[in-house]
């Protein structure tokens, strides 16, 4: 079994147990360990392999390592089925309503016998909910407008697309005199590549002001709940969007709060507790007395700690980083020089070539990389090698040409079903960059996947590996592939992997990319731009690779063209 099904089954164990009231610590501890796991850069079959222990890695104690080792030898876990089968797939669903609750939803299945949302939908209509105990009128209300929403089941969207919506939220709240100071908290703050909701936090004089502004922004669909310093609105597209007012001393605090994540937030108060303090979303306190709260600084030099980056609040690494005084220096846009995997009209781009450069020297690049498709994607009208050939002189007579920027001969060359390249040795020779990737066959069994990859890293023309798990987010899991092997073939040939910058991709993803770091190689943040606009996708990339703790020594294309060649050992 992978790390990411090993602890999709932890979060279901907690989720059911949680659901039947069971110990908040056991809770707690099947939903820890599932997050240990998804961080895990290693794989969990391979350390078993190489005979290493579940019990080093911090969280994991006897129990839980022996029920991973149940799971990668049995393929299931006897507590798990017994679980699933106690409690109707369906009934879990419950959980996903705000505000209802695994206690409030365990009454429902309990009293009304409610094991589906249309039941619960009925029940609720006829007026059967707001007679349980601890229920009422306004859940029941609640109730109805939250599976709205449940039912839809539309996935979180991209932080490029939550994007849009947080900057124009900001400009429009910015509007209010009532606001002193507004942010956008939560998942978004931190970088996650899928955002489920967007939370406002305002430092405003006048509360209702303030509410009252957020509720004629454009596209608001639904006020869902509206309280004294709370305000929930859902937009036209479906994102919910929560405010909350704070006074100015307590913004600081409550935007640490509410930026999280809640495990580093978890660790954070630990600490605090350890040295007598209480940290909570209205400030720093000893006793009552209030030592600070108005920045997230005076939040974090309470605890004798610099103010780390949101991206990195996922408590990982960045405690041990902080209690060494080493909290990396995380890359930044401007230190990207140059963009190394793109594509124009001659495959399936939609501008020319010449587009292309002009969009990248604007941008303030200082070379780039056209990668066209090689012939197998002959839906992409790949290029053989004649056509290749042609286009590489087309570009040679335009670096003639041009002044601030070099252009280089590049080509997305495409690793066949069978293994190998489906461009000759002699024909990539004559290129300056070369990416591989996996477009086809990507339901081979894991040891075929990493043997392709691995003799492609072998190959000495190829560069690096094009978004290595082929995942696209919300609509593909990655293939199967063993990146054990491929971070040791990549280091054993002094190649380099990529950084998919296309917010559906981001592939590596920052676990990924962190265990890169860990193995020394080099990866490359590209946006595989099909168009001039997606040039500005390069920010995606960077903010993923923030996400894993990279600095700019991290990434070979922040370097210019002769120091990244001489990486590549030209």
């Amino acid at each position: 079994m992978t790390n990411a099904e090993i602890a999709a089954i932890f979060d279901e164990m907690a989720d059911i147990l949680d659901f039947q009231g069971a110990n908040t610590f056991r809770v707690r501890a099947y939903r820890n360990a599932s997050r240990t796991v998804k961080d895990l850069g290693e794989s969990l079959a391979q350390m078993r392999a190489a005979g290493g222990k579940f019990m080093d890695i911090d969280g994991i104690g006897k129990d839980l390592a022996e029920k991973i080792t149940t799971l990668l030898e049995a393929g299931q876990l006897q507590q798990h089925q017994e679980l699933r089968a106690a409690v109707p797939a369906k009934v879990l669903l419950m959980l996903r309503i705000p505000g209802l609750g695994p206690r409030k939803a365990a009454v429902l299945y309990k009293e009304l016998g409610i094991t589906t949302l249309e039941m619960l939908r009925e029940a609720c209509h006829e007026r059967r909910v707001r007679d349980l105990k601890g229920f009422g009128a306004k859940t029941e209300d609640t109730i109805l407008k939250g599976l709205a929403f449940v039912e839809t089941e539309e996935d979180r969207i991209y932080w490029s697309e939550a994007d849009i919506y947080a900057q124009e939220l900001l400009q429009h709240m910015r509007g209010c005199m009532a606001v002193r100071q507004v942010e956008v908290a939560g998942s978004y703050r931190r970088g996650k590549e899928t955002i489920g909701d967007l939370d406002v936090l305002v430092d405003g004089n006048d509360s209702e002001l303030v509410m009252d502004h957020l509720g004629i922004f454009p596209g608001v669909d639904d006020v869902l709940a509206r309280g004294e310093t709370k305000m929930s609105i859902r937009l036209a597209s479906g994102i919910q969007v929560d405010l909350r007012v704070v006074p100015e001393e307590s913004f600081g605090a409550a935007l640490q709060y509410f930026t999280g994540s809640k495990e580093h937030n978890v660790i954070l108060r630990s600490r605090a507790k350890a040295r007598g303090l209480k940290i909570n979303e209205w400030g720093v306190f000893r006793d009552d007395k209030y030592l600070g709260g108005r920045t997230e600084e005076e939040i974090y030099d309470a605890m004798n700690l610099p103010c780390m980056p949101p991206e990195l609040r996922e408590a990982r690494r960045e405690f041990d980083w902080a209690d060494m005084d080493d909290i990396p220096e995380l890359i930044e846009l401007r230190d990207i020089r140059g963009d190394l995997h793109m594509h124009t009209t001659e495959t399936d781009g939609k501008a020319t070539l010449e587009e292309m450069v002009a969009a990248a020297k604007e941008k303030g690049h200082e070379y780039i990389a056209i990668t066209d498709h090689s012939k197998r994607v002959t839906m992409a009208n790949g290029l053989d090698g004649p056509r290749l050939i042609k286009q590489w002189e087309q570009i040679d007579k335009l670096n003639q040409e041009l002044t601030g920027i070099t252009v280089l001969k590049g080509v997305e060359v495409d690793i066949l079903e069978k293994g190998g390249l489906d461009l000759e040795d002699e024909i990539l020779a004559q290129a300056d960059w070369v990416v591989a990737s996996i477009h086809f066959g990507q339901n081979q069994s894991r040891a075929q996947i990493t043997q392709r990859i691995v003799d492609a890293l072998a190959n000495p023309h190829v560069c690096a590996i094009a978004h290595p798990t082929g995942r696209l987010i919300n609509r593909r899991k990655a293939y199967e592939v063993d990146l054990d092997a491929v971070y040791q073939a990549a280091s054993e040939h002094g190649k380099m992997l990529e950084l998919n910058a296309n917010p559906a991709r981001l592939d590596l993803n920052d676990v990924a990319c962190m265990t890169t770091k860990d193995h020394d190689i080099p990866i490359v943040i590209s946006t595989d731009a099909h168009s001039t606009e997606r040039l500005n996708g390069m920010r995606y990339g960077v903010l993923q690779a923030r996400r894993a703790g990279l600095t700019r020594y991290d990434v070979a294309n922040t370097r210019t063209w002769n120091q990244l060649q001489r990486m590549l050992g030209r």
